[in-house]
């Protein structure tokens, strides 16, 4: 679907108060919006914070463990001192790198799909699975939401929230992420404010689980905002948390640090339930390829980082949250 079909159909869908669900690549090429039982008829699942198209629960089965094989870590740092490079010069000031890790067993992603617990989890013909804690943005009584999630420590770690909390490196990154999702819903609302600032979530995982920060911003849409959806989601991708700032320019780096095409990952999916939007970020990601699965994950770069913690951070997402 192109850019004005998906644009003229979301439109539609919003008049008519008719339920909807979109999907949209992380480089906005694939662009996705049917209504709650077309997409459950071509094997499009998803399930946003209980609203669900699924019409019959699959039986549960153990998630096997995974059998990796992480990314050397000499190519992770090619690509992380490329980023810093880039940092220091000042074309960015928080870039967010990503890589695949492949599994090496056999995986069951519709399982996955039911078996993971987050509020954002999309199922995609059995391409992809994803289990992400990362609300993109809301909008509900003319009031747009967007909540970025930056900074991670495991939790099994001593003082692991105070250590989060007082990180200057994950302090930075917070605030440069806060500053540039601001500025992105500056664009198409008005009085937006920081109404909740830099609080801990825990996501739980077999291994103890992790701890993020997230922040709440709030900003006022016209009461004709239904009439101009797609215009305004567009002028937010992609997600600042799974770019970076200044956006364009990082989005370049990213794309020659990298050295692959993320797709779907990182992109955003999400549904109209006949009342309000509610969108996810496509993040803790697993992938069917022609060369079996792979993993996607990544995090935030800054001046401060360091390579090594970096690349312990990607190797630390690859799991799936089932407590």
């Amino acid at each position: 679907m192109d850019r004005l079909s998906f644009e003229e159909k979301t439109t539609v869908f919003l008049e008519k108060g008719k339920p909807f669900f979109f999907l949209i690549n992380f480089d906005q090429t694939q662009l996705i919006a049917l209504d709650f039982e077309e997409a459950n008829r071509q094997g499009i699942y998803f399930d946003i914070k209980g609203c669900s198209n699924i019409t019959k629960q699959k039986v549960l089965a153990p998630i096997p463990e995974f059998r990796t094989e992480p990314l050397p870590f000499s190519k992770y740092e090619n690509g992380f001192n490329l980023v810093r490079q880039e940092i220091l010069k000042g074309n960015s000031f928080l870039l967010n790198l990503t890589y695949p890790t492949p599994i090496l067993n056999n995986l069951d992603l519709e399982n996955i799909f039911y078996t993971a617990k987050a509020p954002y989890k999309l199922y995609y013909k059995d391409n992809f699975v994803c289990f992400s804690p990362e609300c993109f943005v809301t909008i509900k009584d003319n009031f747009i939401y967007s909540y970025p999630m930056k900074g991670t420590a495991a939790a099994n770690m001593a003082n692991a929230e105070k250590m989060l909390i007082e990180n200057a490196k994950e302090i930075q990154e917070h605030n440069t992420i806060v500053d540039l999702i601001r500025n992105d819903l500056s664009l198409i609302a008005k009085e937006v404010t920081v109404t909740k600032y830099r609080y801990l979530e825990k996501i739980n995982s077999k291994d103890g689980g992790l701890y993020q920060t997230s922040s709440e911003i709030r900003g006022k849409l016209s009461v004709d905002w239904k009439q101009n959806f797609a215009t305004l989601l567009f002028k937010m991708l992609p997600a600042g948390s799974i770019s970076g700032a200044p956006k364009e320019q990082t989005v370049k780096i990213i794309k020659e640090a990298e050295q692959y095409d993320r797709g779907f990952y990182t992109g955003i999916f999400g549904i109209f339930d006949g009342k309000k939007i509610d969108t996810g970020v496509a993040i803790r990601f697993i992938e069917k390829t022609e060369n079996g699965y792979s993993f996607k994950s990544g995090g935030g770069i800054t001046h401060q980082s360091l390579a090594e913690e970096e690349y312990e951070e990607l190797l630390k997402k690859v799991y799936v949250p089932t407590f």
